[in-house]
């Protein structure tokens, strides 16, 4: 289980660290001045790339999730309130991920309404979710 767990953890890291830095992209590709084109199609081919890899990195992150849950029945039982409200912040993230695939195709399509602004505020919510992944799982305040 210690393998499994290890892993578990690694990958999330590496998947946040990718649901960090893709919204930092699009605060850069919503301040590219009109006419910029090769500035941009740089920036989209980055954002392309991230949000690849980040999604490979989010499979394994949930699958080894799901397999310490089911599989070991870590969160099961009395008590364990702190692992529902944990699945809860899990589908949020994984919402907030959907949400960057969105976004990536708004900008590929030109179509993107959003200031840089939004999108610097749209950064934090990552940070915040894995703020209270952490709590959740180290307090277990319910």
């Amino acid at each position: 289980m210690l393998w499994v767990k290890s892993f578990h953890i690694v990958f999330v890291a590496s998947w946040f660290a990718g649901l960090f830095y893709l919204p930092r992209i699009f605060v850069n590709l919503a301040m590219v001045p009109p006419g910029s084109d090769a500035e941009r199609q740089r920036l989209l081919l980055m954002a392309r790339k991230l949000m690849r890899f980040t999604t490979m990195l989010a499979v394994p992150a949930v699958a080894l999730g799901l397999w310490l849950w089911a599989g070991y029945g870590i969160g099961w039982g009395a008590g364990n309130g702190w692992m529902h409200a944990k699945l809860l912040v899990v589908l949020l993230v994984l919402g907030y991920h959907h949400a960057c695939s969105v976004m990536l195709r708004k900008f590929e399509r030109g179509e993107n309404r959003r200031n840089h602004v939004w999108y610097r505020w749209f950064n934090e919510a990552p940070v915040l979710m894995l703020v209270a992944v952490v709590v959740l799982v180290v307090v277990k305040p319910f």
